[in-house]
């Protein structure tokens, strides 16, 4: 068994657990490299069908690409999607694109706020209707409380201090010196009632190991992330007035893997180009402590 295939067995193995040991689980999609391979793994491991919603967190502001390689995935392998927004931040314009809030503040509004109260069930959740062809108000309220997410520990520092099963409280909060150890393989499932948890199966992968089971297993990705003519490609997608793309000439997962392994890229962070990490003083720890992706 090669590299590869040990982390997409344990990838397997830790969904499967999560299945089996929580009620009224999601799994989140950001549309971005790391959770479209965790919802590819999420096929694999349940044959095809994926037994739980997926949620996305829609800040009105992503880039238009993203929006539609979504609902394109969601069309064509019949996915159960789910989608949160804060329209109370949108419609007073308290954001950063409309000159009202800084980063920080909008990416806690859209993303933070949005997510916890999404997936608490009080806020309007939005399902799409594979018969109608369309969103509508999803009629389930019931809190998700096992959350899967496409997290990895290199991408950035706080979150190399995650566990594969994390506990938050009922606020989604997050104590980072109390999580569970996990040795040999063996992880904690069992948590006090109304404990929310948060679960990465990609939690030991490398941007590299991304790329090479993208190439391996010819997983469609959006567009974004290669050069298409102009020498540049996004390397993490986030919101548009907030993501910069980095210099490439990547045009395929291929390129990107020769990229990634010359070299080129490793004095440049993989988040350099989200401009919100810059002003949380070059990390995501104080968004995350609050219930932040």
């Amino acid at each position: 068994m090669d590299h590869l295939d040990h982390l997409e067995s344990l990838g397997v193995h830790i969904l499967r657990e999560a299945y089996a040991n929580f009620k009224n689980m999601c799994m989140l999609w950001s549309i971005g490299k790391d959770s479209t391979v965790l919802l590819w793994l999420a096929r694999k491991a349940f044959l095809g069908h994926v037994p739980f919603p997926l949620v996305h967190i829609d800040t009105n502001f992503k880039i238009p690409e993203m929006i539609e390689y979504r609902d394109r995935l969601t069309k064509e392998w019949h996915l159960d999607m789910v989608y949160g927004q804060n329209t109370e931040a949108l419609k007073s314009k308290n954001t950063f694109p409309d000159g009202n809030a800084d980063r920080l503040t909008c990416c806690k509004l859209l993303k933070t706020t949005a997510l916890k109260h999404t997936l608490s069930g009080q806020w309007p959740r939005y399902r799409f209707n594979h018969a109608a062809g369309k969103y509508e108000v999803d009629a389930n309220i019931e809190p998700f409380t096992g959350v899967i997410v496409g997290l990895r520990a290199d991408e950035e520092g706080s979150r190399s201090k995650e566990r594969y099963f994390s506990p938050r409280d009922r606020q989604n909060e997050w104590d980072i010196a109390d999580q569970p150890p996990e040795f040999w393989n063996q992880f904690k499932t069992d948590f006090a009632p109304g404990t929310h948890v948060r679960i990465h199966p990609l939690l030991d992968w490398t941007e590299l190991n991304v790329w090479e089971y993208i190439e391996r297993e010819k997983i469609p990705t959006v567009s974004l992330y290669y050069n298409q003519g102009d020498g540049k490609r996004y390397r993490s997608l986030g919101c548009e007035p907030c993501t910069n793309p980095i210099d490439s000439q990547a045009r395929n997962p291929k390129e990107i893997i020769e990229e990634l392994r010359s070299g080129q890229l490793s004095n440049i962070a993989e988040r350099s180009g989200r401009a919100q990490d810059a002003e949380d003083g070059g990390g995501l720890e104080t968004l995350r402590k609050d219930g932040y992706m």
